[in-house]
């Protein structure tokens, strides 16, 4: 058996899938303020709808909101540096120009220029200066720093300088948590740096998140390995998270976006995700989510790493419902996980979508005779109101004028009508309330090259092939069974304004989860 578990605003959803990938059970639980006790309480209720023994668990999935909430509302984020190497160069817009200023504030950012740094062919812009290094070392420490970014021009082409200076750096100062743009982001220097710096600030918490996930998972007596979803739809074991806490920003929609294709069947499709506060739109392609081709903005800071395309708008099962009969409006203010004590169907005093869909008959939760009186025509209006705007969210993503099959999932997909304009029948698949944890527990490993080479005439398909192969070697050693891996993407964009044939050349490969047993520190169980 293995457990998946997705942590949303409003709900935490849990579901136990059987050997063969069926659902055993399914339940859905509300998200409590310090999250983890969300997913304790939403593992001891799925343990009491489907008995399970916890050492027959195999592995557990989390896909989890703390680490975004944390950067969106700038708090418990660590002291941090941003180290740039590419001096001459690059002096121009120093590290965290463009970001906001209370999220440098509330990072204490302080930015560093060194020499180094590299051309997109592997030449040297200029050589490093370790004493330079240790003198920033020795100002890092006088203020605080606790954790660092470092950045180096050109480092997918060429990391030597970021490795070398984290060796420096570590000599200094051996308690500095650093994080290397390399290792993070692609191809474009502002946009990687800052990407690196919001993981070095998230670096403290994401040690203290995954201790709080090993020890709700352990106190439910589960053995098993903890996984983590990253943005892409695949997963990374609990000591990658601590590493690389960015990589889990984007993991909520894309657990649905992976789950609607499992359980719909339909690889290629629009996905349309209700939840409590919002819906994401994005699009499948082959079972995984499209991925944004420009830099992605989080929380106002402009970013470029692995990042799913997808279009959210303020419209969920807790969303307010404001207006009249002729101009009814829905979100995008939410109740979020307060709705089982604001909703009118639970008691409160607040309408929300979820009352619309009861007072319509789409939904049986709560009372229904606490939304009895409402009238027909604002809640016609009112889900007229959604379709319409989630109809123009699916419109926005399309690409083609080719109609896009669509897939709804979420407890708040109840909302949406059968027939959406413009696109047709909207299939809603079994278990479709609670497919982000089911894309949690059915989610593969990846490994991915995204870098600038230089092909010489006659060697393109010699250097695609070296890519390729150092791709599914990346997936294999993120924990990937060897003989599942394919690749999945293959990209080629020749760069005409850089000499020597250069072409940016990113491949994806993905393979199934080489299940071990028991994780690292947990007693060895016979049947793990």
């Amino acid at each position: 058996m293995r457990i998946g578990i997705d942590v949303g605003g409003t709900n935490t959803d849990a579901v136990l899938l059987g050997d063969a990938g069926e659902v055993l059970a399914a339940v859905k639980t509300a998200t409590t303020s310090d999250v983890s006790g969300g997913i304790v309480a939403a593992l001891a209720t799925l343990q009491g709808k489907h008995a399970f023994d916890p050492i027959g668990v195999r592995a557990v999935m989390i896909g989890t909101t703390h680490f975004i909430n944390a950067l969106v509302e700038a708090r418990r984020l660590a002291p941090t540096a941003a180290l740039r190497l590419g001096l001459p160069a690059t002096a121009s817009l120093p590290p965290m120009v463009d970001w906001p200023e209370r999220l440098v504030e509330a990072v204490h950012g302080r930015a560093y220029l060194a020499h180094g740094g590299h051309e997109f062919d592997g030449r040297k812009i200029s050589d490093l200066d370790e004493d330079e290094l240790r003198r920033h070392a020795a100002d890092m420490a006088a203020h605080g720093v606790r954790s660092l970014a470092i950045t180096s021009v050109f480092s997918p082409v060429s990391a030597e300088f970021e490795l070398r200076a984290a060796e420096v750096i570590a000599a200094e100062l051996p308690e500095m948590a650093i994080s290397l743009s390399h290792e993070i982001g692609r191809i474009g220097l502002l946009e990687r740096e800052n990407a690196t710096v919001v993981n070095a600030a998230l670096r403290e918490l994401a040690a203290g998140i995954v201790d709080g996930l090993t020890a709700s998972v352990l106190g439910a007596g589960i053995l098993a390995p903890i996984y983590l979803s990253q943005n892409d739809g695949t997963l990374m074991d609990v000591e990658h998270a601590r590493r690389y806490p960015v990589s889990t920003f984007a993991s909520g929609p894309t657990n649905s976006m992976r789950g609607a294709a499992v359980l719909s069947g339909v690889g290629n499709c629009a996905v349309i995700d209700v939840g409590g506060t919002t819906s994401d739109v994005g699009v499948l392609t082959r079972g995984f989510p499209r991925e944004a081709t420009t830099e992605v903005s989080v929380a106002g800071i402009r970013t470029n790493f692995r990042m799913p395309d997808v279009l959210s708008i303020g419209i969920g099962g807790g969303s307010l419902v404001t207006g009249t009969p002729d101009s009814a409006a829905v979100g995008p203010r939410s109740v979020g996980y307060r709705l089982t004590e604001e909703a009118l169907v639970f008691g409160g005093s607040t309408l929300t979508a979820t009352d619309i869909a009861v007072a319509a008959g789409r939904a049986d939760i709560g009372d229904a005779s606490l939304v009895a009186h409402l009238d027909r025509s604002l809640v016609r209006a009112a889900l007229e109101r959604i379709a319409a705007d989630v109809a123009d969210a699916v419109d926005r993503m399309r690409t083609s004028s080719a109609p896009l099959p669509v897939v709804a999932v979420g407890g708040g997909s109840v909302l949406l009508p059968d027939v959406l304009a413009g696109s047709g029948e909207v299939l809603r698949p079994e278990n479709f309330a609670v497919a982000n944890a089911i894309g949690a527990a059915i989610a593969q490993v990846s490994g991915e090259v995204d870098r600038v080479f230089t092909i010489e005439p006659g060697r393109r398909h010699e250097v695609l092939d070296a890519a390729r192969a150092e791709a599914v070697e990346r997936a294999v050693a993120a924990g990937a069974t060897p003989n599942s891996v394919e690749v999945l993407e293959v990209d080629e964009v020749p760069l005409p304004y850089l000499p020597g044939g250069a072409t940016r050349i990113r491949v994806k490969a993905v393979g199934d989860l080489q299940l071990h047993g028991a994780r690292a520190g947990a007693p060895e169980v016979a049947g793990v």
